[in-house]
């Protein structure tokens, strides 16, 4: 439409194989028709879109935690110290074991929030928080420890891992950072506590 145009194309840490820029609408007009929901009601239409898009990220964080944690299993069981495979430390081993655990905890709240989705209840802001809160957190912490597993390699382009890391940090700023996640969850803790 005239006097609508992208913005620069932004050089970003992660998630780079999403291009990322600014809408710039310029004395642009834009038809009626084109309208979502009601005039001036702008901001609820974004804030209901939330509820739908977060358990995504959330999603997109289980399977970045999800990745890592495969490609750190497999170095674990190559990779030599000692004359042994690092994955047979046992110390190495509980980590292994609490990211698998915070994984699956992950995974569990986000196929919570899609069934509720799914069956068409409207009242999933709080799941939906809660979800993209956990996952993306559990995202972060579990390709740090992976980066970490790896030692050096793990700072290195070579290896895929730092990318997993790059990648998940992202997960804890869109749709609504996660202190606003936090926010919005204790919102309606008091909210629901208020009406009982």
């Amino acid at each position: 439409m005239k006097g609508f145009e992208f913005g620069k194309k932004e050089d970003k840490m992660g998630i780079r194989a999403s291009a990322t820029r600014e809408l710039v609408f310029t004395d642009c007009k834009i038809p009626k028709e084109n309208i979502l929901g009601k005039e001036g009601m702008g901001f609820i239409v974004a804030m209901k879109t939330f509820d739908q898009s977060r358990p995504g990220v959330a999603a997109q964080a289980v399977g970045i935690a999800q990745g890592a944690l495969d490609l750190t299993i497999q170095y674990m069981k190559d990779r030599k110290q000692f004359g042994k495979s690092i994955s047979s430390f046992q110390g190495l081993q509980f980590m292994l074991a609490d990211m698998a655990t915070e994984i699956e905890a992950s995974r569990a709240l986000v196929y919570a929030c899609a069934r509720m989705l799914d069956s068409g209840n409207s009242k999933v802001s709080k799941d939906s928080a809660m979800a993209k809160l956990f996952a993306s957190d559990v995202a972060m912490k579990v390709t740090v420890d992976c980066v970490q597993l790896f030692g050096g390699y793990g700072y290195m382009r070579d290896y895929p891992i730092e990318k997993y890391m790059r990648d998940a940090k992202i997960t804890q700023i869109y749709e609504g950072t996660n202190q606003i996640q936090r926010s919005i969850i204790a919102n309606h803790l008091i909210k629901e506590t208020a009406a009982k």
